[in-house]
């Protein structure tokens, strides 16, 4: 989920309550907050802390409310998980440590580590694009391993390696990470997505993977396809900057992106446009 910001720039916690509330009746079985596309980095803790009261208490009792806590820094990643149980979140998400760069035994001593933190279920979010490290196959095998590590957002956007996962960790429940990878992964083992483009299409895109669930691969292609413009737009430029400008001009407003990403060009958001309007006319 974006994180809503005000013309000044603050956090907006209402207005994030309300989107919550709008995802969740528009196809969402879950909400991710302060994970990338809520703009994690440029949030202090206690910014994150009021996302996570108000997106609980907004829909907590609807939907799954899972706290990207991740960082570079374990103890701090330590501190956030338990913050986010504190306040009523259903879940927490945890991202490769970016930039330190730490071996394979170091990712598995930082995921165990936000594990024991509390009684929370914790998503593994493994996105080398973002993090230049990736969560090797055998790490995810050894992750699974621990009672509270259920299951791994995979941004890999790599077919094979999602089906090696599938083999090497069976009780690891896999969702993508990437709008376009959806059906595709799910082809080979994924159960769902966690998405952008529902910000903007959600009946759609939850049409698509209960198609899927369903074993309708005709209706779920013919969905993925219709969808394929919609995503391609979206990440033209850094996400979240089109899925936030987009979400002002159709639902209400979210602000821009704080720096250092900038609101994307007219060109971005022209093809973001007519993505919409071709997904309405089909």
């Amino acid at each position: 989920m974006v994180t809503p910001f005000g013309a000044d720039g603050s956090l907006d916690s209402e207005q994030a309550g309300r989107l919550a509330r709008h995802l969740v009746e528009n196809g969402s079985e879950g909400l991710v907050i302060t994970g990338t596309t809520g703009e994690s980095p440029t949030l202090s803790t206690g910014e994150k802390v009021r996302l996570y009261e108000a997106v609980s208490e907004a829909v907590g009792d609807r939907a799954m409310v899972v706290a990207g806590t991740g960082t570079y820094d374990t103890a701090g990643s330590v501190k956030l998980s338990r913050m986010a149980a504190q306040a009523g979140c259903g879940g927490v998400m945890a991202v490769t440590p970016y930039y330190n760069k730490p071996t394979q035994g170091g990712l598995v001593a930082h995921f165990e580590a936000i594990a024991d933190a509390t009684e929370l279920p914790l998503l593994v979010y493994n996105i080398p694009s973002r993090t230049s490290r990736l969560i090797e196959i055998e790490t995810l095998a050894r992750l699974a391993e621990h009672p509270n590590i259920v299951a791994t957002k995979d941004a890999v956007m790599d077919l094979d390696f999602t089906s090696g996962t599938v083999g090497a960790a069976p009780g690891l429940t896999i969702y993508s990470g990437q709008d376009s990878y959806t059906l595709p992964m799910m082809s080979v083992g994924a159960v769902g997505v966690v998405s952008v483009i529902s910000h903007l299409a959600g009946p759609t895109v939850a049409q698509m993977v209960h198609a899927a669930v369903a074993g309708d691969y005709r209706k779920a292609a013919a969905l993925h396809h219709a969808l394929i413009p919609l995503g391609m737009a979206c990440f033209m430029e850094t996400n979240p900057g089109p899925v936030k400008a987009a979400l002002g001009e159709s639902w209400g407003p979210v602000g821009g992106p704080r720096l250092p990403l900038v609101a994307p060009s007219e060109q971005t958001l022209r093809a973001v446009r007519e993505a919409l309007a071709g997904l309405s006319q089909g």
